[in-house]
């Protein structure tokens, strides 16, 4: 089974003053379970229904955590693992292009040296 493709979602964006990223004027829903939603914790990524914020759960798989483990931790099942897959493919098809190679439009990000 093949996940479905999602379509590309254009929408007007307000620049922070600050100059920090720019967020969404309206609601984006970025697949069936991530939405940035300018009402809902000032338009920041989070899990639909929720205020989990998906910087979180990703830090989490990151740090090694298993999904289990993440799935309870945000609120006893308030997310899915399923969720939490939508959320690394979101993150994958940011950075990278279909053959794995990173993708023009996302920037490489600033590792700090390995000591």
């Amino acid at each position: 089974m093949t996940a479905p493709v999602m379509a590309s979602i254009v929408r007007p964006v307000k620049t922070r003053r600050n100059g920090g990223s720019p967020r969404p004027s309206e609601r984006v829903e970025l697949g069936q379970f991530i939405v940035a939603d300018p009402a809902i914790c000032h338009g920041r990524l989070t899990f639909k229904g929720t205020r989990v914020f998906v910087a979180d759960v990703l830090a989490d798989v990151e740090r090694g955590l298993s999904w289990d483990f993440i799935v309870q931790r945000w609120g006893s099942g308030k997310i899915t693992k399923a969720a939490v897959a939508e959320a690394v493919r979101l993150a994958r098809t940011a950075l990278l292009n279909q053959d794995g190679l990173l993708a023009a439009r996302s920037l490489r990000p600033s590792l700090p040296n390995a000591a």
